[in-house]
C-alpha cells in the first residue's frame, strides 16, 4: 500500500478501512491535471530557489514520462495507491530519486486536490460550453427551414394559439443559450487558483502563488486559505447549471415522446434513436428521448448528494469533501451523454408539417383571434368572447372547424361577421400579424435568428 502519510504511525491500517478510504478508483481520471498541477509548483518552487534548475528539470520529464507510460499502457494505475497524488509521488520518486521527493514541498494534498478539482472542473465547464454551442446550432438551424410551419401553440397541454415550429423551437434556443451563458458566469467565478493554500494556513516557503496561478491560466490566486481548501461552491454552482440543463432536456424530450405519439404524429424519430417492441411489432419507441428524462433525476441526486454532503462540514478540510468527486463525475458524464444524443437525435429528427398545421386548424387556435376581429367591428371584447366560445361549441357538436362554417352560419351568431373573417382567422394571418419582437410572425423570427447567429458567432466561454 503506497501513501503518502505512515511516520505518525505504528500500526497497518484494517483492509477495509484502506479500501474504504481509498479514493484512486475514481480520482484517477486527475492524472492530467495533478501533473500539470505538479509541474507548476515545481517551476514555482524554482523560480523561488526553493528547489534547483536541475531538480525541476528533473521533476517535469518525470511526470511527463509517467503520464506518457500510462496513457500507452505501459503503467497501470493500480489500487495499492491510496489515490492519484501517491501513485504519481511514488513512481516519480521510483524514476528520479531524491528530487522527487521534493515534488510536494510546500503544498498539502489538500490544496493539490483543491487544485486538481477546480483544472478538471475548468475543462469539463468549457466541454459542457461546447455541447451547448453545437444544440443551439441544430436548433437555430431547425428554427431558419421553420419559420411558416404552423403548428399550435399549447397552454395546459390544450391547443391555445397558432405559432410556427420556428417559434416553438425558439423557445427552447433561448433555455439553452441561458445554460450556456451560465457555464461563462461559472468558469469566471471559481478562475482562481487554491495552490499554495496548504492544509489550511499557508506555509512558511516563500512561495509566489501568482506566478503559480499564472502558470495554470488562472485569474490569480485565492484570498483567504481556509476557503481555498474546503470551497466547493463552484461544483454546486456547476451541478445546479447541470440539473437545469436535464430540466431543459426533459421538457423537451416530453414533448419529443408526445409528439411522435400516434396521436400526435408531428415528428418522426430516426431509427438510429429508437427501439421497438419485443412483442409488438408495429411499436417504434422514442427510448433515447424517454432516458434522457429518466436520468434528469439522477443529476437532480448528485446535486443533491453534494449540497448535503457540504451542509454540516465545519472549517476547514474534512474527509468528507472526498465525495464530491463521485458526484460530480457521475452529473459531468451523464449530461455529456444526453448533450451529446439528444443534439444527434435532433439533428436527424423530421417534421411532419401538415400534421402540425392541420392540428392547428382543428384546435379553435384562431378563437381569440375571431374574438378580436368583433372586436374591431365594434362589439366589446367580454361579448366577442361569448359570442367566439358560444360558436366555439356549435362547432364541437358539428365536429367542424370556425374556418369551415358559411359565412350564413356564422352570422347566426353575429351580425358583424362578414366575408373578410376567413382571412382574419386564417393561420398565416393570426401568426403573421404578431409581430413584436418575440412573437411567431415570420418577420420576427428572422429578426431573432439574426441575433443568434450574432450570438454564435461572437460567443467566447473565456
Amino acid at each position: 500500500m503506497a501513501q503518502l502519510w505512515g511516520g505518525r504511525f505504528t500500526g497497518s491500517i484494517n483492509e477495509l478501512a484502506w479500501d474504504f478510504n481509498a479514493s484512486i478508483t475514481f480520482d484517477k481520471r486527475f492524472l492530467e491535471v495533478d501533473v500539470r498541477g505538479s509541474k507548476a509548483h515545481a517551476t514555482m518552487l524554482a523560480k523561488q530557489g526553493i528547489i534547483s534548475e536541475a531538480e525541476k528539470d528533473q521533476i517535469v520529464k518525470g511526470l511527463d514520462s509517467i503520464l506518457e507510460d500510462v496513457k500507452a499502457g505501459k503503467l497501470e494505475i493500480t489500487t495499492k495507491y491510496e489515490d492519484i497524488h501517491s501513485f504519481l509521488e511514488a513512481n516519480l520518486i521510483d524514476r528520479i530519486g531524491d528530487a522527487g521527493k521534493k515534488v510536494h514541498t510546500g503544498r498539502s494534498r489538500n490544496d493539490q486536490v483543491a487544485l486538481d478539482m477546480r483544472l478538471y472542473a475548468r475543462n469539463e465547464i468549457e466541454h459542457t460550453a461546447d455541447l451547448l454551442k453545437e444544440t443551439l446550432k441544430v436548433l437555430n438551424g431547425i428554427m431558419e427551414s421553420n419559420t411558416e410551419t404552423y403548428m399550435p401553440g399549447f397552454t395546459h397541454l390544450q391547443k391555445a394559439q397558432p405559432v410556427t415550429l420556428a417559434h416553438h423551437i425558439g423557445a427552447y434556443f433561448e433555455m439553452f443559450k441561458r445554460d450556456l451563458l451560465r457555464m461563462k458566469d461559472i468558469r469566471n467565478r471559481m478562475n482562481y487558483c487554491p495552490l499554495g493554500a496548504g492544509a489550511l494556513a499557508g506555509t512558511t516557503y516563500p512561495l509566489d502563488r501568482e506566478y503559480t496561478a499564472q502558470l495554470l491560466d488562472f485569474y490569480g490566486p485565492t484570498l483567504n486559505s481556509m476557503d481555498s481548501v474546503s470551497d466547493r461552491d463552484y461544483l454546486i454552482e456547476y451541478l445546479s447549471a447541470l440539473s437545469t440543463i436535464m430540466m431543459h432536456l426533459s421538457r423537451f424530450s416530453e414533448e419529443i415522446i408526445i409528439w411522435n405519439s400516434n396521436e400526435y404524429r408531428f415528428v418522426t424519430i430516426d431509427d438510429a434513436y429508437s427501439t421497438g417492441s419485443s412483442i409488438m411489432p408495429q411499436k417504434k419507441n422514442p427510448d433515447i428521448a424517454e432516458l434522457v428524462r429518466g436520468k434528469t433525476g439522477r443529476v437532480y441526486g448528485d446535486l443533491m448528494s453534494l449540497l448535503t454532503t457540504m451542509k454540516g462540514i465545519p472549517l476547514a478540510y474534512n474527509k468528507d469533501m472526498q465525495e464530491d468527486k463521485e458526484a460530480a463525475f457521475d452529473a459531468i458524464d451523464t449530461v455529456d451523454n444526453c448533450l451529446t444524443l439528444f443534439t444527434d437525435m435532433l439533428r436527424t429528427l423530421k417534421f411532419n408539417k401538415d400534421n402540425m398545421e392541420k392540428s392547428a386548424m382543428m384546435g379553435f387556435t384562431n378563437a381569440t383571434d375571431a374574438a378580436d376581429y368583433l372586436v374591431k367591428k365594434g362589439l366589446s371584447f367580454r361579448d366577442a368572447h361569448s359570442v367566439i366560445g358560444r360558436l366555439v361549441l356549435a362547432c364541437i357538436d358539428k365536429n367542424c372547424a370556425i374556418d369551415d362554417l358559411s359565412l350564413e352560419q356564422l352570422k347566426t351568431f353575429s351580425d358583424l361577421f362578414e366575408e373578410d373573417i376567413y382571412d382574419a382567422i386564417s393561420l398565416k394571418t393570426c401568426v403573421e400579424k404578431r409581430l413584436t419582437i418575440g412573437a411567431p410572425s415570420s418577420t420576427s423570427i428572422e429578426k431573432v435568428i439574426r441575433l443568434n447567429n450574432d450570438f454564435l458567432a461572437t460567443f467566447s466561454i473565456l
